[in-house]
């Protein structure tokens, strides 16, 4: 259905002050800072999570040595999705608007409206994986956990990258976390030496953020410790804000870990405009493929809050 002239009355008259609404700033490409960018030409993507070695043993004088076996664990599968929106514009309502290139404004909105569509889906997997949200709606990991479990399973046991008692953000809970995060192991058990680089927190927490991170000696007590959290250089990266997180408690943090959080470009944005010899209408359409998940669950960590 087109954009006719019933539906811009105002924009036909003579005597409008000011057009509004198509104009608002926009939250932009917030996603980058949890994400590793690669592009794809495929429908989809997948990654093997592989294991290595157990721990080396002792070789008795004149025994044979021990031989171990690697194997694959699960597979980590990135489906290619399409996100598209478009208007169109009726012949008459261009040739009547009295104020401006009715076309210019509204494929601005388009562009706001597929940056928004970006967004919302980047924080999918955080507001979804969340250790309280039921299997058949959370987004989970290959392994077939919710994507913040204290349950990954591994060959040696398990893996969590959450807090075994759920709290909310403050010296003692983000401290907890840096220890869980230094005492990660990989498929077999070993030590992997990870650590928390960047924490992302919505918009309702990052002043307590600011207050973690930055503070000289320890925040909401009168005794003259420094912060050790900041003293330590712990998250180097320091926060960003995400404001399309929906819980307000929530927090989590990037770790160094590679082939964590992913997301597989098919086909950037791309905008097409065409007319309708009929009927005069100009239609206008953007169109991307893309994709977000998680292929190693050990490169992010969080906590929903109490």
């Amino acid at each position: 259905m087109a954009i006719s002239r019933a539906q811009l009355v105002k924009e036909l008259e003579p005597g409008l002050n000011a057009l509004f609404g198509l104009e608002y700033k926009r939250y932009d490409q917030e996603h980058k800072e949890i994400y590793a960018e690669e592009s794809s030409d495929r429908a989809f993507e997948e990654e093997v999570m592989l294991s290595g070695f157990a721990n080396a043993d002792v070789k008795a004088e004149g025994a044979g040595v021990s031989y171990d076996d690697a194997q694959e664990t699960y597979t980590a599968r990135y489906t290619m999705e399409t996100i598209a929106l478009a208007f169109a514009i009726t012949e008459e309502a261009i040739e009547d608007n009295l104020y401006d290139r009715l076309s210019s404004r509204y494929t601005k909105a388009l562009a706001r409206s597929m940056s928004n569509a970006k967004e919302v889906k980047g924080a999918a997997p955080l507001n979804n994986g969340l250790p309280a949200i039921a299997a058949a709606t959370a987004f989970q990991t290959g392994d077939g956990q919710n994507l913040f479990s204290t349950a990954h399973p591994t060959i040696a046991g398990t893996v969590s990258n959450t807090l075994a008692t759920q709290a909310d953000l403050n010296e003692t809970s983000l401290e907890q976390a840096l220890i869980d995060i230094a005492a990660m192991t990989d498929e077999r058990g070993l030590k992997i030496a990870a650590r928390g680089v960047k924490m992302i927190v919505p918009s309702a927490n990052q002043y307590q953020a600011e207050r973690l991170l930055k503070s000289q000696g320890r925040t909401q007590t009168a005794d003259n410790d420094i912060n050790a959290i900041n003293s330590m250089g712990m998250i180097p990266q320091g926060y960003r804000v995400n404001h399309f997180l929906n819980d307000s408690d929530s927090w989590y943090i990037i770790t160094d870990v590679p082939n964590g959080m992913k997301h597989f470009e098919r086909t950037p944005l791309t905008t097409s405009m065409e007319g309708d010899f009929d009927t005069g209408n100009v239609r206008y359409k953007a169109r991307e493929r893309y994709v977000f998940g998680c292929s190693d669950p050990r490169g992010i960590y969080a906590s929903p809050g109490a």
